[in-house]
């Protein structure tokens, strides 16, 4: 169940098990139905399916009956009380099971920049600007001109929108 969720959020959300292993069960966010998880700002939505795996998981974490891990905070507790798991032990057994963790992550990366825009994936993922838009030239992506930012406000001094019954 461990490598099943980890992995998932190496395809899905690109991150790197450094980062995955610090995350806390904090960053897992029940909102009634929806599960999101926080990666960046705002936090991501996790998929139907996904959601239920992620969810399970926490619920049923290895190495919490020692006494000083009981109340652990890491979704991947590690076998040191109170630390989470080691990145390089994550990447080793993923990489055994068939997730290359460092290629998944460049792919992943890869696919979103390639869907969406720089700022966008940045933000969502917790990736630096500079990073993404450096990726996003790597992979060829079109989103070289989006301008983030809230595109319904007027600019100073414009004249309001207008239709045409007014």
């Amino acid at each position: 169940m461990r490598l099943r969720v980890a992995g998932v959020i190496v395809l899905l959300y690109a991150q790197p098990v450094s980062r995955i292993v610090r995350l806390s069960i904090d960053d897992v966010i029940r909102d009634g139905e929806t599960v999101l998880l926080r990666l960046g700002e705002p936090a991501s939505p996790v998929p139907d399916p996904v959601a239920a795996l992620l969810l399970e998981h926490i619920a049923n974490r290895d190495n919490m009956n020692t006494a000083t891990n009981s109340a652990s905070h890491w979704p991947f507790p590690g076998r040191r009380a109170g630390q989470p798991a080691l990145p390089d032990h994550l990447s080793a057994l993923l990489n055994e099971v068939g997730v290359p963790t460092a290629a998944a992550r460049g792919a992943a990366i890869g696919q979103q920049l390639l869907e969406l825009p720089t700022p966008v994936v940045a933000d969502a993922l917790g990736y630096h600007d500079k990073t993404t838009s450096r990726l996003r030239n790597e992979t060829g992506g079109t989103w070289s001109r989006y301008a983030p930012g809230d595109h319904g406000k007027s600019l100073p001094g414009s004249a309001a929108p207008t239709t045409l019954d007014s």
